[in-house]
């Protein structure tokens, strides 16, 4: 497995807050980025439309975590009439999936049966979600993926979720935008707390029906270069822990508003 940069590489660009990007699919080549103006999603206040709150709430897909890395981040990497091309390449699809074996970089999937229909990726150092990319296949799927991973960031104890650039499409939500030097100063703090993305065996409860989990908010735990470690369901064909989502549809509204 080739890659353009190792992980070590790739976890220092994020602390810094910058991140790699290529020119085109087919370019092999990257380069940093660090945006004057950064786009941020609230994990406090974010707004989920009356309409997707519904979706939401009807479970019509079976979300996961970490089931799928890399078959979600050749999604995103594929074309579609509105992007026909993107900025992730092979090397960077490498580079990131060896992160998410290591336990960095995580992904959320929504299937339709066996099949795959919406999810995104990103990575997670000490309380900041760096969030990279995310795909659908049918109606709602990546919205009601980035619901799950909100609900489940602030379980978790996150206080930062970087959404990179402003998108129009996540203006719904809450969007907004923070100088460079006001970010940096964001990620500081939330790299300094002590949380991981998903629960110690010994400790965790996944929600069935409920909506609930158990939580270890801003606790210290397993250092962050194991973090994602625990099964509940089983391992993806990487060796990875895979577990079904912490929440129903409803609870995680319920988790969100709670603190909207």
């Amino acid at each position: 497995m080739a890659t353009p940069f190792s992980v070590e590489d790739l976890l220092q660009f994020y602390r810094k807050g910058i991140f790699p990007m290529a020119d085109s699919r087919d370019n092999p080549s990257f380069f940093l980025m660090s945006p004057e103006r950064r786009g941020l999603l609230p994990l406090k206040g974010f707004h989920i439309p009356k309409r997707l709150k519904r979706r939401v709430c009807q479970d019509p897909f079976h979300v996961t975590f970490d089931a799928a890395f890399r078959r979600v981040i050749e999604a995103c990497a594929e074309p579609h009439p509105d992007r026909p091309t993107t900025w992730i390449n092979d090397g960077i699809i490498d580079v990131y999936t060896l992160a998410h074996r290591r336990g960095y970089a995580h992904s959320v999937e929504c299937w339709d049966g066996d099949d795959l229909v919406g999810g995104l990726y990103g990575v997670a150092l000490g309380g900041a979600f760096f969030g990279e990319s995310m795909f659908s296949r049918a109606t709602d799927a990546s919205k009601i993926a980035l619901v799950h991973l909100v609900a489940h960031l602030i379980d978790r104890g996150y206080t930062l979720l970087d959404a990179q650039f402003h998108n129009p499409h996540l203006d719904q939500f809450g969007m907004f935008e923070v100088s460079r030097d006001e970010f940096r100063a964001l990620l500081h703090s939330a790299l300094q707390l002590k949380v991981t993305f998903h629960p110690s065996p010994a400790r965790q409860s996944i929600g069935s029906g409920s909506g609930t989990t158990s939580s270890m908010t801003g606790g210290s735990s397993v250092p962050d270069s194991v973090a994602g470690t625990s099964s509940v369901n089983g391992s993806s064909p990487s060796g990875m822990v895979t577990r079904s989502g912490s929440f129903t549809g409803a609870g995680a509204v319920q988790r969100i508003t709670q603190i909207s």
